[in-house]
């Protein structure tokens, strides 16, 4: 059978040709839901801010058989009194986020990656929040579901840092002081800086009752270094300048590349998070069916409706 959700998806080089944030945002999710729907012409304005997808443990009698046989995927009904997710969008704006290599930066696509789960959330009724940071929050968003609250969030996105450098770990302990309720954390960052102290500030995370995510951004450059020319490199946090040849330092630079991104990973797993590796050159939809399941899961522990289906 034919991947239609493959199918749908864009090129983040093509998508980031669209000025508008929103739109931005708005073409992911909704090519994301007519391609896990298989059919082009099918909205889910109304159907999926009234249903949730089943997960395992779920009470069978509430399945809308209907919407099975038109989309051959399991929702339970969504009942008015259902308490929904809380989640809070943490969001690198460090110096070292500013660089790409293919005609937008990392901190570019962070920002459309942020906007699509902040709109994708907001369309299942969840409460979003937003906390940019470098070495501390720049802003702190509350978590809200009212109306305009996503132009708030698309406003923030749009503002520049003030600091240059990232202290992730201080961050993540100051974040999680703020979160009293429990809900989810989605940390967007290419985790170029410093990572001790991550595996505590997660713990301390998932200690206050929060599931977090984590996507660690790459450029496909930084990966591959594929560099040919002698060139001056330069720190974007430090403004750090070094003459490198790069035919000489590309091995070794590959194998600490390596050995980073195996570290964050193992930071992450070690403490239970969802850690997800995206270079910028992956199509956004491919970070919404991890977190659809996710805040089912974290729905299908904490929830409850009127009628206990959820």
């Amino acid at each position: 059978m034919t991947n239609t959700v493959t199918e749908r998806r864009i090129d983040p080089a093509t998508l980031m040709r669209i000025r508008s944030l929103e739109l931005r945002a708005r073409h992911v999710v909704q090519g994301f839901w007519a391609g896990l729907n298989r059919s082009p012409y099918h909205g889910f304005s109304v159907e999926f801010t009234e249903y949730r997808p089943y997960v395992q443990g779920d009470d069978p009698r509430y399945l809308d058989w209907r919407l099975y046989a038109r989309s051959d995927r399991y929702y339970l009904k969504r009942f008015e009194d259902e308490t929904n997710l809380r989640c809070m969008l943490a969001v690198d704006y460090s110096k070292s986020m500013d660089y790409g290599s293919l005609g937008f930066t990392k901190l570019d696509y962070a920002k459309t990656l942020a906007a699509t789960l902040g709109y994708f959330l907001l369309q299942q009724r969840d409460a979003v929040g937003l906390a940019p940071f470098t070495d501390r929050i720049e802003e702190y968003v509350p978590p809200a579901y009212r109306a305009g609250h996503l132009r708030r969030l698309l406003v923030q996105l749009e503002r520049p840092p003030h600091r240059p450098v990232t202290q992730i770990a201080k961050c993540l302990e100051e974040l999680g002081s703020r979160l009293s309720r429990r809900g989810m954390v989605i940390l967007i960052s290419d985790f170029l800086s410093n990572v001790d102290g991550l595996e505590f500030a997660l713990e301390t995370l998932a200690q206050r009752g929060q599931e977090v995510v984590v996507f660690h951004l790459s450029d496909p450059q930084e990966l591959q270094f594929d560099f040919t020319a002698p060139e001056l490199f330069e720190d974007l946090e430090t403004g750090r300048q070094v003459y490198v040849d790069p035919a000489w330092l590309r091995d070794d630079y590959r194998k600490q590349m390596t050995a980073h991104l195996a570290r964050v990973k193992l930071a992450c797993e070690s403490r239970g998070v969802s850690y997800h590796h995206l270079p910028t050159d992956t199509p956004l939809e491919t970070a919404l069916p991890d977190v659809l399941r996710l805040r089912s899961s974290v729905g299908g522990r904490g929830l409850r409706t009127k009628r206990g289906s959820a």
